[in-house]
């Protein structure tokens, strides 16, 4: 076989190469007798619709084309904000937000998903339900202002009784959030009320209370000064009298007009 016969004869092998692997690569993804499970999910296999024990854990698995299928479902912590509506001990109606980090439990995803369903279902099913039913529980306890300063306790709480009831489902709560509480328009009108009272009633404290120290520091300042003037007078004599006046003198005589004008005389020959 010569050289020029042998490139006549190649390219038709490799054109079949080529078609039979194209033709196995359609197969390939047509059928998909495999599945792929990403970080962060597990996979739960199904066998003509019916959900098997196993579960899948991250990466590249073989599959029944036909028979088997596999429902991807998440197992990282995910974030719900869930708004609730309840009541307080002293009937105050209160709205809480509250921010309900959780996950599904990896090794009962089979069983969760054959239970409830996908993670939508999940938080309309199982988490708004039992968040709404603890928060009526738990702010049924305290009043309005045991909720406000009693936050913390009231948190942990909440998030003991979602754990409580939650583990049940193969659900797990990494952590409960209070957000915001919300009270009715007539209930902030009335804190804003008193808080405005407190505001004025502090305010006249402070007047009133700045009007006696006033006062006092009056009566002290006119006390000092009749205490001085009293130690004055008593320690003035004529020679501190006459003392203070030569002190005070410039050495110069008041000129007096008149022949009967008298003249003045001041004594400061020591004795």
């Amino acid at each position: 076989m010569t050289r020029s016969s042998r490139n006549i004869t190649l390219p038709p092998i490799r054109g079949k190469i080529l078609v039979g692997g194209g033709i196995l690569l359609f197969v390939a993804l047509f059928f998909r007798p495999f599945a792929i499970v990403n970080a962060g999910e597990r996979g739960v296999v199904m066998q003509l619709g019916r959900v098997q024990d196993g579960v899948l854990d991250e990466g590249f698995h073989f599959v029944l084309p036909f028979v088997t299928s596999v429902k991807t479902m998440s197992v990282r912590v995910q974030r719900s904000d869930i708004k609730a509506q309840a009541a307080s001990k002293d009937l105050q109606d209160v709205t809480t937000e509250v921010a309900l980090n959780w996950h599904i439990t990896p090794g009962k995803v089979n069983i969760i998903f054959q239970r409830i369903g996908d993670e939508t279902q999940i938080l309309e099913r199982i988490i708004n339900p039992a968040v709404s039913e603890v928060l009526k529980a738990a702010t049924a306890k305290k009043n309005v202002e045991e909720i406000l300063t009693k936050r913390t306790e009231l948190k942990q709480e909440i998030d003991q009784a979602l754990k409580t009831r939650l583990v049940h489902y193969g659900l797990a709560v990494d952590d409960v959030s209070l957000v915001n509480f919300g009270f009715s328009p007539e209930f902030n009108q009335a804190i804003e009320t008193k808080q405005i009272a407190e505001q004025q009633a502090k305010q006249a404290e402070f007047v009133a209370l700045k009007a006696t120290k006033d006062a006092e520091a009056e009566v002290n300042r006119a006390k000092g000064q009749a205490e001085a003037q009293r130690l004055q007078r008593q320690t003035l004599t004529s020679e501190l009298l006459q003392k203070q006046a030569i002190e005070k003198w410039d050495g110069k005589f008041p000129v007096y007009m008149g022949s009967n004008a008298p003249l003045p005389f001041i004594n400061i020959t020591p004795k």
